[in-house]
């Protein structure tokens, strides 16, 4: 058994306060052992041999995406959606089907303002990935979801991955990896800011992987108590000059809107409003903001006949 088997068995019995401490404590001290290459990695900024660049000749890609991991970050969803509207922004939300309600009524309203629904595993439990056949009969639900809700992405919990076994799933593209996040439970980026495509066989077949490239809100405002989008700003300025993918990761459940006063787990959605005003104000017209459905249709649109478009980072974790 791993030790993320391990500790996602103990998991519900350890009181959230004391997770939360805990990992504040192994973040600060991993923080300043991994300076050289989080929150960038200058390895990282290579474009794919031969790449010709973005849609409409735009600078870089801008990507925003949810994790809806609670009933509680659920019933903020409207608020985020408004937010983002309000501002003239798209994102993708997504839903893990068997851990709480998901209203159908919110899927479709979502859809038909403009963002996308994607399938955020099924439990949130961390042990899709204990053996392979778990992770075939999961899979199987996770389809249904997939074909039920139109969607065509999927994450997986904790960024937990096997990117092999994710050909089980009936998927456009996949987004469980990073290029660099050495505080995730399977720290192994893969150490690039552009997608890239996962081969099933000779036939072409598989799915476009697409990593997040901003360090995720929860590790910045929760466990490194960050106070400002410094660190946003510095990774989105650094990926606007190497012309690749900014795709960031929030969750509504950490968000705190309105008055009063955030809670030990969330932190103000004004920081979130800020890093958009950022993008918006700094750099204009020279983002193409797409979708993550739409991001993974061009890249399988450019990729089917030229194999620099194909190609797997070495630490992609496929065994």
């Amino acid at each position: 058994m791993t030790f993320n088997h391990f500790y996602y068995l103990l998991k519900p019995l350890i009181p959230r306060r004391l997770q939360i401490e805990l990992r504040r404590i192994i973040v600060a001290q991993k923080r300043a052992r991994c300076a050289d290459v989080w929150p960038i990695d200058e390895r990282a900024d290579s474009p794919p041999e031969g790449w010709a660049g973005w849609p409409e000749g735009k600078k870089f890609a801008l990507v925003l995406t949810h994790d809806v991991e609670t009933a509680k970050g659920h019933k903020k969803c409207r608020k985020l959606i408004e937010l983002e509207e309000k501002l003239g922004f798209r994102s993708s939300f997504g839903f893990v089907p068997e851990r709480y309600s998901v209203s159908p009524e919110l899927r479709n309203s979502l859809q038909r303002r403009g963002f996308e629904v994607s399938v955020h595993g099924l439990l949130h439990d961390g042990l899709y990935y204990r053996s392979r056949e778990v992770f075939r009969r999961r899979a199987v639900r996770i389809n249904h979801y997939l074909k039920d809700w139109g969607a065509v992405g999927f994450r997986s919990p904790s960024m937990i991955r096997n990117l092999n076994w994710l050909h089980d799933l009936k998927v456009g593209y996949d987004s469980s990896t990073f290029d660099t996040d050495p505080f995730e439970p399977q720290p192994d980026g893969v150490g690039t800011i552009f997608p890239f495509w996962v081969s099933e066989d000779e036939k072409k077949n598989g799915y476009v992987e697409i990593p997040y490239t901003l360090p995720q809100d929860h590790s910045l405002f929760v466990l490194m108590k960050e106070k400002d989008i410094s660190v946003w700003k510095r990774k989105l300025d650094w990926i606007a000059e190497k012309g690749g993918m900014a795709l960031v990761i929030t969750h509504p459940d950490y968000m705190h809107f309105g008055s009063g006063v955030p809670s030990g787990e969330e932190y103000s959605a004004q920081i979130y409003e800020e890093f958009l005003k950022y993008a918006k104000t700094r750099y204009g017209e020279q983002y193409w903001h797409a979708l993550p459905k739409d991001l993974a249709g061009f890249w399988k649109e450019q990729s089917k006949d030229l194999t620099h478009m194909r190609f797997e980072p070495a630490n992609s974790n496929r065994e």
